[in-house]
């Protein structure tokens, strides 16, 4: 695909456990303040950390659809923010032209966890008829479609934990094929219930002690809640009506491992030819990267094969940071989730420590941001995404 793929990024909005909106999320990561707590719901299982984004209050509740899950709510309430960051009004656009792409790994849990609750307590007749419209992994795309009137593309895609990043590729190629002008992207998982907690625990994948991505004694991931949204457009549509242009998404690439259901392949293959690919793509070469917006889950094994490839495509040592010490994992979030902050440090240049690491581990030949966010000006920069099942996103975007 040649760079008139390149697309504009025009708006963002965020919603996690730091904050409701992408103020309180951009200051915790800047800042590299973690948001893990203990978390009552999870009281009795092997891990009670989580980070969730207790947000009920204040996201929207009402909308065209029916008893939307807390993932869908979420995803809503970082796309109306993103909206109103692209100077964006679903009354003046034309909605045939409008797509909608959401990255979501595990639906409406919180839907699933009620309706299963009510069934073995009381039986069938207890379960809400609104169930599947809470829970289906389609809702959060479907949900917000619905809210805005967009009738183009619309579709959810479900990469495990590369979902959000998959969505912004997905997108992109549906505005370079012109069957869209604007693209809504946003990735959305709510999913801290007592089920997926366990199944996370029981796979050895969470810690209870917190997110120490690339740490020394990282023992694994805090699972989070959140949503992440970017408007998408064609370089002359944003143009034509002025938007603001706050960054370039110039390359992108997926592949799969095909190794194993949840470990990465040990050499980081598919890994490594997804970055590189993405690069080509964008046309340019390793050494012009500023920086690394990694997937460091702190995860012993992921982070290790991460850093090795980090290493091998990026020699000159570009500062690396991760967003997971900060937020937890999001999951299905996180690529979007991540790409929007990426875009806020090449508009701030500024890398972001990474929350939680406090003893790098020496293992690791890459250059770690700590304790305090460093200032570096930036043009090109890189988040990585790699999900359960092998898949591999990476996105390259290059600042306005």
């Amino acid at each position: 695909m040649s760079r008139s793929a390149d697309c504009t990024v025009t708006g963002l909005g965020l919603v996690t456990a730091a904050g409701p909106d992408t103020e309180s999320t951009w200051a915790a990561v800047r800042e590299g303040r973690a948001t893990a707590r203990r978390d009552p719901e999870l009281r009795g299982l092997p891990v009670t950390l989580s980070c969730r984004a207790d947000l009920a209050d204040k996201v929207p509740r009402h909308s065209p659809t029916l008893r939307p899950d807390p993932c869908a709510r979420m995803g809503l309430a970082a796309v109306t923010q993103a909206l109103e960051r692209a100077k964006l009004e679903p009354a003046d656009w034309d909605p045939a032209r409008v797509a909608v792409v959401t990255g979501c790994s595990l639906g409406g849990m919180h839907s699933a966890q009620v309706a299963a609750a009510r069934f073995a307590a009381d039986g069938p007749a207890s379960v809400s008829p609104y169930f599947l419209t809470g829970y289906l992994i389609n809702m959060v795309s479907a949900t917000i479609a619905l809210h805005l009137g967009a009738r183009g593309p619309v579709l959810n895609v479900a990469t495990a934990c590369a979902s959000g990043a998959t969505a912004l590729g997905a997108a992109r190629d549906l505005l370079a094929s012109d069957q869209c002008d604007i693209a809504v992207v946003c990735g959305a998982d709510a999913a801290v219930t007592p089920s997926v907690v366990t199944g996370f625990a029981q796979l050895g994948a969470l810690s209870d002690q917190g997110s120490r991505p690339f740490d020394t004694d990282r023992d694994g991931f805090v699972i989070a809640e959140g949503a992440g949204a970017l408007i998408l457009e064609r370089p002359e549509h944003a143009a034509a009506r002025s938007a603001p242009h706050l960054a370039r998404l110039i390359g992108y690439a997926t592949t799969t491992d095909a190794h194993h259901l949840v470990a990465p392949h040990p050499e980081g293959r598919e890994a490594e030819r997804a970055l590189r690919s993405a690069l080509a793509e964008a046309g340019v070469g390793p050494g012009e990267v500023g920086h690394i917006n990694a997937h460091g889950t702190s995860t012993p094994r992921g982070d290790a094969v991460e850093a090795a490839l980090l290493a091998r495509v990026f020699p000159h040592g570009p500062p690396v940071t991760s967003a997971k010490g900060a937020l937890g994992h999001t999951l299905g979030a996180a690529g979007a989730i991540e790409a929007a902050l990426t875009v806020l440090a090449l508009r701030e240049d500024v890398v972001p420590p990474v929350a939680g690491l406090s003893e790098p581990d020496p293992g690791f030949a890459i250059d770690l941001v700590t304790a305090a966010p460093r200032r570096q000006e930036t043009t090109v920069a890189v988040s990585n995404s790699f999900g359960f099942g092998g898949h591999n996103a990476v996105v390259v975007l290059a600042g306005a």
